[in-house]
């Protein structure tokens, strides 16, 4: 017998462990160079609770595309061009916040120092905080690309809170706010302080894709970027399976539009985050994450193919 591919199974459900039906490493030991995490933490919820089963949700809905080996509208199969494994889920004793965060940055950190881009699959967006320390160790500071309906720069709230990241972040010198940009926010901020560039709902359902692309791509220039996605940037129509809906947000279309406009960028982490299945509906917001998940994978397959002069 050959070696294992994952292509070899094509069906939406036979086999299904991994994202996508990628083979499990919980040890971390292969020479992929993508690994996929899962964190099924929500202890940092404010409103409805339940994102811990979002790893889960996401990888059962990345079965539905499996079949289509060549994601449109890319040109060829991630598997041509990436080696990628499924770390499972993070493991960290039930309840105890600063376990949970001494546990996430040193397996994060463990992957990343392995030669791996990290994929994190949430879980509440307070797990970006400690995803960030451990890249920040590796990277040092970054460019932040952040989809979403709110800024989660809030002073209030404890120190585990998903709405607090990244007010803490830029006061630990893990991202720059000057060179980061927040897409679809749609919530109350201070606008007088704030120092993240702000592309915000209605600036986004208003304008074309390239040009909402050239704005991002010229504030985060050539840093090292992390990418984070609350899946509570698109429209509740497209997602309603999180925990803080807001009306008035980004269809599945224009947001993977723009995800898709940042290839060649230096994208050295990332996450989807914030999918709560017990609200959805016909595995919606599942699979939109597993989706955009996908198109992830994608800009890191692309960044290799751009500078062979191979781009899809």
């Amino acid at each position: 017998m050959g070696d294992f591919d994952i292509r070899d199974d094509a069906s939406s459900y036979s086999n299904l462990f991994g994202f996508l039906g990628a083979p499990l490493d919980l040890v971390g030991a292969s020479d992929a160079n993508i690994a996929i995490l899962g964190v099924p933490f929500d202890l940092g919820t404010t409103g409805r609770s339940g994102t811990r089963s979002g790893p889960a949700a996401i990888r059962h809905a990345s079965g539905t595309l499996r079949w289509e080996e060549a994601h449109w509208p890319w040109t060829y199969a991630l598997a041509d061009h990436l080696k990628y494994v499924d770390c499972g889920d993070l493991i960290f004793p039930p309840g105890d916040s600063k376990a949970f965060c001494e546990n996430l940055e040193n397996k994060a950190l463990e992957i990343i120092r392995s030669g791996k881009t990290l994929l994190s699959l949430g879980g509440d967006h307070f797990i970006t905080l400690p995803l960030l320390r451990a890249h920040h160790t590796v990277h040092g500071e970054m460019a932040l690309v952040h989809f979403d309906a709110h800024t989660d720069t809030y002073e209030q709230g404890s120190a585990v809170d998903h709405g607090t990241m990244f007010y803490h972040a830029p006061k630990e010198g893990l991202i720059d706010p000057a060179t980061s940009v927040q897409i679809g926010i749609r919530t109350p901020y201070d606008y007088d302080t704030h120092q993240f560039l702000v592309l915000n709902a209605d600036a986004v359902n208003n304008n074309a894709a390239p040009a909402l692309i050239e704005k991002i791509r010229e504030r985060v220039g050539n840093r090292k970027i992390y990418l984070t996605f609350d899946i509570d940037c698109l429209d509740p129509a497209y997602a309603p399976g999180t925990g803080t809906p807001v009306a008035g947000g980004l269809t599945s279309n224009k947001a993977l539009q723009i995800l898709r406009g940042l290839k060649g960028l230096d994208i050295v982490g990332m996450d989807v985050v914030e999918v709560a299945p017990s609200y959805d509906h016909a595995e919606l917001t599942a699979l939109a994450a597993a989706t955009i998940a996908t198109e992830c994978l994608y800009l890191q397959a692309e960044r290799s193919q751009v500078s062979k002069g191979k781009s899809g």
